[in-house]
């Protein structure tokens, strides 16, 4: 069962997991990730970095897939490779995703949706996903999405994400955490990004600890984004689902199934 956790480094990543690693400015990426890299040799692992090319005479500049050159999305990339990496005999896929400094806010969209697609394939399929970024070059908004829909990170930050979405079994997502007025934001950003791939989106949330007016004003403007779309929450307590009901979101108009 795959559940959040804080890896100290990254020689704990195991399969299925997939870590946010946030970098210092000064912190090279191969440097902070190397044992990453050279542990699929250890166990048995087909190696690919997905990043801006590496410097002439990198140990491992022959593992690089340039973003900015791949035939099709990401997603589609990493899935040949691990269709590759199954026929040659490899355990599994290990992806070091490092996403530079440039990435402007306008592609916010693209990352979250191709963040999501690899949290998918890592629970899907059992690869080892890290996912380098640099805190100190990224828009502060940017960044804390992208931390909510990773299960798993590196290190002690100074604040957590209040709240995650990661994938759980084929069909579903679980949200745990708090959902309030300071992450509403992300949440429906991160629905919409669901949404906007699959009909019908399934939260678990068991898990959830707080979901406040603004997170649930987010998720029925998420679920009224796109038509045809519907939201499925299972495991509401009944103050969760109350007060969805005493806020005037439980109506036709808005596709959300709240159940216990």
């Amino acid at each position: 069962m795959r559940a959040p956790r804080t890896l100290a480094t990254l020689d704990e990543v195991d399969t299925g997991d997939h870590v946010c690693q946030v970098l210092d400015r000064t912190d090279h990426v191969i440097d902070r990730s190397r044992s990453f890299v050279a542990d699929g040799a250890l166990y048995g692992d087909k190696v690919v970095i997905v990043g801006p090319p590496l410097e002439a005479g990198s140990e491992f500049a022959q593992l690089v897939l340039d973003p900015a050159r791949l035939d099709g999305s990401l997603l589609a990339a990493v899935r040949r490779e691990a269709a590759n990496a199954d026929r040659e005999g490899f355990r599994s896929l290990r992806v070091l995703h490092h996403v530079g400094p440039d990435c402007r806010p306008e592609r916010t969209k693209e990352l979250l949706r191709s963040e999501l697609d690899l949290e998918e394939f890592a629970a899907d399929t059992g690869a080892l996903v890290v996912c380098a970024y640099s805190g100190a070059d990224q828009d502060p908004s940017l960044l804390e999405q992208i931390r909510c829909v990773h299960p798993h990170s590196l290190g002690s930050r100074p604040t957590a994400p209040a709240f995650q979405v990661y994938r759980t079994g084929k069909e579903g997502w679980t949200v745990n955490g708090i959902v309030d007025s300071e992450g509403a934001v992300a949440f429906g950003s991160i629905l919409c990004a669901l949404l906007a791939q699959k009909a019908t989106v399934r939260l678990l949330c068991h898990a959830l600890q707080f979901f406040d007016a603004a997170g649930m004003s987010a998720l029925a403007d998420a679920a009224r984004h796109l038509p045809d779309r519907k939201v499925v929450l299972e495991g509401t307590n009944d103050t969760v689902r109350l007060t969805w009901q005493l806020s005037g979101f439980a109506v036709p108009e808005i596709p959300v199934v709240m159940a216990p």
